[in-house]
């Protein structure tokens, strides 16, 4: 008898389960004629039910490799959990022990460092990460984020291209290796938000193409490659499983959810608010977070935790680099007053006319507390969709920079930064990839062709150098030292005072804008605490708070920050 773990919910499982004497291998293919399984050596027919998955009971031990022969076209399991190598060569049958169990954090404690398993460390690993934790835990971290692991192509690459949604990239390491860098964050004290994308498939290596074509939508097209078709109950199926695996399987606290506007046509909302349900169901402290351009507040409604705040980043970035181009066209009219009404409200394009932009964008999100958005000031697509790839210290006023970063830590949201940041990193982090042929000339084009606004040209990222030149060095120099300070300063502070504060509610916010570079915010919360704060930028001020809590940078100086508890 098979063990099944979804009981009536079966019929749309993706992926080899084990039962008693035996393994139950599934594909969803409706429209194929024939399907056999190819294990270990073996050729053993399968057979189709009503709803197009195509079914076989085996014997087998764990780690066997095996495939499946659709119309006379072998290929991978889609919902593989272990590949013998790339992403064509055969899947292998994988038993993972059971996570060890940890009670989680509360989300209004978050503190996120986003990081590239491939860059975080210079060995690139799951193991050489979990090294380096004790260290980011130390400084106040709460969580890290992974970006993508799923298995894509080639043995360099951001993620997003993934192909294999439920099987962790080799270069990282094993399956088990994994584990264990989750395991050593939670000792740590630290949650593990995996990064996982679901709107495309990479493309190379997408078999669900082949034995799949009703996977898609073939009306529509997002910018990174096929659409999904969410209307179908297996393709949901799919997805959801996927996502349960990452926290059910390998003990992930959350998920954080790419470019979740792109997931559209029907069924899409279904299926987003029936996910969020079923992490739910899990424990109450899995958290799910969402990158969603639209800017309206249905999914927070429906159960999501927050959505990643570009509008906060895109007002930084431009007060301090005076950018123009693009998406900041709308945020380069006032950027200072953009950044008081994120302040004060979280997102700033919320419905109304803006120059810079044809239609309004965003709908109220006021009522939303501050741990439903998770701001930051440099992340992954920030910082490498650039053609050189410079991080916020290479443009700006690096007084300016500490100073915004301060803000980023102490401010009633949630704060992500990009790995290094904490550290005052400044080496770039690139676009790298790992193609051959056509398609590598095809990703070299077209990523010159993005930087028509830049006087640069984009390093080869198909080059090993590339991704080599993106890793983090580690230096332990007096400047690694004093952003280390400020991070441990600023966490401290956030600990003690604003995480406590957020657990409360939403605050009543006032936020005022007293001079060009000026402004000044009091969060008063449900509970009868407050939060004081005076930002300057580029200005001398000296009429700041009195006797603050934290400050950054001096009496006088043109860029600064005061903050204070209040009872």
């Amino acid at each position: 008898m098979i063990d099944m773990m979804h009981g009536a919910r079966d019929r749309d499982r993706w992926g080899p389960v084990r039962g008693d004497g035996g393994w139950r291998f599934r594909l969803w293919a409706p429209s194929a004629e024939r399907v056999d399984l190819l294990l270990d050596g073996r050729t053993l027919p399968m057979t189709r039910d009503d709803a197009g998955f195509w079914t076989a009971d085996h014997p087998a031990t764990p780690r066997a490799r095996y495939l499946f022969r659709v119309d006379g076209r072998t290929m991978p399991d889609p919902a593989s959990r272990l590949q013998a190598g790339g992403v064509s060569d055969a899947s292998v049958l994988l038993q993972l022990p059971a996570p060890r169990p940890w009670a989680g954090r509360p989300w209004h404690q978050a503190v996120i460092c986003q990081l590239h398993v491939g860059c975080f460390t210079p060995e690139g690993t799951f193991a050489a990460a979990q090294a380096r934790l004790p260290r980011l835990a130390a400084l106040g971290f709460t969580a890290i984020q992974l970006m993508p692991v799923g298995q894509f192509p080639g043995s360099r690459g951001w993620g997003y291209d993934g192909v294999l949604p439920f099987a962790p990239h080799p270069a990282y390491g094993s399956p088990g290796d994994l584990q264990r860098l989750i395991a050593a964050a939670h000792d740590c004290g630290m949650m593990v938000i995996v990064d996982l994308v679901m709107n495309h498939f990479g493309p190379e290596g997408a078999w669900m193409h082949h034995s799949a074509p009703e996977f898609f939508d073939a009306d529509r097209h997002t910018p990174w490659g096929a659409a999904i078709d969410f209307s179908r109950p297996a393709v949901r199926a799919f997805w959801t499983e996927a996502a349960l695996h990452w926290l059910r399987d390998y003990g992930a606290d959350g998920l954080r959810l790419d470019a979740v506007h792109q997931i559209e046509g029907p069924g899409a909302a279904d299926f987003l608010t029936g996910l969020a349900a079923e992490v739910a169901r899990l424990t109450p402290r899995r958290h799910l977070i969402t990158e969603d351009d639209s800017n309206t507040p249905d999914l927070r409604e429906a159960g999501y935790d927050a959505n990643l705040n570009d509008d906060f980043h895109h007002a930084v970035h431009v007060a301090l680099t005076g950018e123009s181009h693009d998406y900041y066209a709308p945020f380069a009219v006032d950027p200072v007053a953009d950044l008081a009404l994120a302040l004060r409200r979280g997102q700033v394009e919320q419905g109304q006319p803006r120059a810079g932009r044809d239609q309004p964008r965003g709908r109220p999100c006021d009522h939303l507390p501050g741990t439903a958005f998770v701001n930051a000031i440099q992340t992954h697509d920030q910082i490498g969709n650039r053609a050189l790839g410079e991080r916020l210290l290479s443009l700006a006023d690096p007084d300016a920079v500490r100073v915004v970063y301060a803000l980023l830590l102490v401010a009633p949201f949630v704060p992500m930064v990009f790995m290094g940041e904490e550290r005052g990193e400044t080496a770039p982090f690139l676009f790298f990839a790992d193609y051959d042929g056509d398609l590598a000339q095809a990703v070299r084009d077209g990523r010159a062709a993005e930087f028509s606004w830049e006087d640069a040209d984009p390093p080869d990222p198909l080059d090993p150098a590339t991704m080599e030149r993106s890793k983090l060095g580690w230096a332990e120099d007096a400047r690694a030292r004093d952003w280390m300070d400020l991070t441990r300063r600023a966490l401290a502070f956030r600990a003690a005072h604003v995480a406590p504060l957020m657990a409360q509610g939403r605050p009543e916010a006032s936020v005022t804008r007293d001079g060009p570079g000026l402004i000044r915010a009091l969060w008063r919360f449900p509970g009868g605490g407050a939060l004081a704060l005076s930002l300057v930028l580029d200005q001398p001020d000296p009429a700041l708070l009195p006797d603050p809590d934290l400050s950054v940078g001096a009496s006088g100086d043109r860029y600064r920050l005061t903050v204070k508890a209040l009872a």
